[in-house]
C-alpha cells in the first residue's frame, strides 16, 4: 500500500477555475472610465503621489510608512504568518527525542529495611515521515497561502496610509486656500463698510444700507472660525497617520496656500492590471488557495502516516550499566492509522471542501467590488472635474461683476443694494469653488486607492 501512495498527494491541485469572474474578459479589458478626459490607459506608477511633485508630502507618506502603528500591527501578523510556515516546515525534518529513568522495585513487599533493587532506560529514537499522503506538503502550501494573504493584507494598509496621508496633507492645503478667500471676501466686505457708513455720515445713504453691508461682512467673518477648525482637525488626522501625538503636528503646513494638483492625466491602466495590482484582491485569492490546500490536509487523514525510524538504547540494572549485552537497537517503518475514525475525516473534508467554496465566492465578490470601485470613482472624478471647470468660470464671473458693481457705485451708476448682492454672490462662488477644489483633490485620491496604487 505505501508503495502504491508513493508520489500521490491528497486533495485537488490549486487552479483559479475557468469560471472565476477574475478569468472574465470583460474583468480583464480597458476601463469604461478610461476614456474620459482627465485620465489615460497608462500604467500607474509605484508611489502614485510622486505625481504630485511636491517634496514635502513625500516626505510626510514616507514618515507614515515607517511610523504607521497600522502597518506595525500588520508588520507583526506577517511575522508571525512566516514563522508557521517554518513550523509546517518542520512536520517533514527528521525529529528526535531522548528518554531515561529509573526505578527501584521489591516484590512481596519490604520485610526488611534493605535498598530496593535499581535499574534504567536509557533511549534515542529518530524517525523521518515519508509524507505518503502528501499531507504536509499540503499543509506547508496552506502556510505558504496564509503568508502571502498576509503580506497583501499589509499591502493594503500601505495603500490607506498613503491615501490618508496624501488626503489629509491636501486638505491642510485647501483650507488654507479657503482661507486666504474667505479673508479676502471680508476684507472687500469691510471696505464696502467703510463706504456704507461714510456715505450715511455724509447724507447720501441710509442707515438700512450699512446694517446690511454690516450684516454680510459679520456673516463671512462667521465662516472663518469654522475653515480654521476643519484645517486643525485634518493636521491632527495627518499627525496621527504619522505615529505623532497631536501636539508634534506639522505646525508649517498650517501656512499651505497651494493644494496638490496634477498637472499630466491621471493614468488608471486596465482590468488586468488592476486585478494584478489591488491588494484585497491578492489577499483573497490567496485565501482561496490556501482553503484548497486545506482540503489536502483533511484528504490526508484517510491514509495511513508512514514514517521510517529507529532506536536505539540501553536497559538493565544498575550494577550493569552501560554492559555491551544492555543495548538494543531497532530500525524499520512505524505506521500509524486512525482507520476506525474515517467518518470523522470524511467531516473534515465536506467542511474543508465548504471552506474553499467560501474562499471563492469571496474572491469572485472582491473582484467584483474592485471593478465596481474603479468605475464609480472614475465616473466621481469626471464629474468633480466638469463641476470644478463650471464653479471655476462662475467664480470669475461673480469676481468681475463685484469689482464692476463697486465702480459704478462710487460714480452713483448703481444702488448700493446691487453692490451687496454682488458681494454676497461672490463669497458664495468663491466656498463653492474652494469646496469643489477640495472635492476634486479627494476624487483623485479615491481613484488611486480603488487602483491600489501604494504598496511597492
Amino acid at each position: 500500500m505505501a508503495l502504491l501512495m508513493t508520489g500521490c498527494v491528497a486533495g485537488p491541485d490549486y487552479r483559479v477555475p475557468d469560471a472565476a469572474i477574475a478569468n472574465r474578459p470583460g474583468a480583464t479589458k480597458a476601463l469604461l472610465g478610461s476614456r474620459d478626459e482627465g485620465v489615460v490607459q497608462a500604467s500607474l506608477p509605484p508611489h502614485w503621489w510622486h505625481l504630485y511633485k511636491d517634496g514635502r508630502l513625500d516626505a510626510f507618506v514616507a514618515e507614515a510608512l515607517a511610523a504607521n502603528t497600522d502597518l506595525r500591527t500588520a508588520d507583526a501578523n506577517l511575522g508571525r504568518a512566516d514563522a508557521l510556515i517554518r513550523e509546517a516546515e518542520t512536520a517533514r525534518t527528521v525529529t528526535t527525542d531522548f528518554n531515561g529513568q529509573t526505578t527501584g522495585s521489591r516484590i512481596g513487599g519490604p520485610t526488611r529495611f534493605l535498598p530496593a533493587p535499581f535499574s534504567y532506560a536509557l533511549g534515542m529514537n529518530i524517525s523521518y515521515p515519508l509524507d505518503l499522503a502528501g499531507g504536509i506538503r499540503r499543509a506547508i502550501e496552506e502556510a505558504n497561502a496564509q503568508s502571502e494573504a498576509a503580506q497583501a493584507a499589509r499591502d493594503q494598509v500601505r495603500v490607506i496610509v498613503a491615501a490618508t496621508v496624501t488626503r489629509n496633507y491636501a486638505r491642510v492645503c485647501a483650507d488654507g486656500v479657503a482661507l486666504a478667500a474667505a479673508r479676502h471676501v471680508v476684507a472687500v466686505q469691510r471696505a464696502t463698510l467703510d463706504v456704507a457708513l461714510r456715505m450715511a455720515n455724509e447724507g447720501r445713504g441710509t442707515r438700512f444700507d450699512s446694517e446690511r453691508a454690516r450684516t454680510a461682512a459679520f456673516a463671512s467673518e462667521a465662516a472663518i472660525p469654522d475653515i480654521l477648525a476643519d484645517q486643525k482637525t485634518a493636521l491632527f488626522a495627518l499627525a496621527a497617520v504619522m505615529g505623532r501625538v497631536p501636539s508634534d503636528y506639522p505646525h508649517a503646513l498650517e501656512a499651505c496656500t497651494i493644494i496638490p494638483s496634477l498637472v499630466l492625466p491621471l493614468p488608471v491602466g486596465d482590468g488586468a492590471a488592476l486585478l494584478r495590482r489591488r491588494p484585497d484582491i491578492r489577499k483573497a485569492e490567496r485565501l482561496f488557495a490556501s482553503a484548497t490546500a486545506g482540503i489536502g490536509v483533511a484528504e490526508a487523514d484517510l491514509y495511513p502516516k508512514v514514517s521510517l525510524g529507529g532506536s536505539v538504547g540501553s536497559t538493565t540494572s544498575i550494577t550493569h550499566a552501560l554492559t555491551l549485552s544492555s543495548f538494543g537497537l531497532s530500525v524499520g517503518p512505524l505506521v500509524s492509522w486512525s482507520f476506525p475514525n474515517r467518518v470523522l475525516a470524511r467531516a473534515r473534508i465536506i467542511q474543508a471542501g465548504a471552506e474553499s467554496r467560501a474562499a471563492l465566492g469571496a474572491f469572485d465578490g472582491t473582484v467584483l467590488l474592485a471593478l465596481k470601485q474603479t468605475e464609480s470613482a472614475l465616473s466621481a472624478y469626471r464629474r468633480t472635474r466638469e463641476r470644478l471647470e463650471d464653479l471655476d468660470r462662475a467664480a470669475n464671473s461673480a469676481g468681475k461683476a463685484s469689482s464692476d458693481a463697486e465702480t459704478l457705485q462710487r460714480f452713483g451708476r448703481t444702488p448700493f443694494f446691487d453692490v451687496l448682492n454682488a458681494q454676497a454672490n461672490y463669497a458664495e462662488a468663491q466656498t463653492r469653488l474652494s469646496s469643489a477644489r477640495i472635492d476634486l483633490v479627494d476624487r483623485q485620491i479615491d481613484l488611486f486607492q480603488v487602483l491600489g496604487g501604494g504598496w511597492e
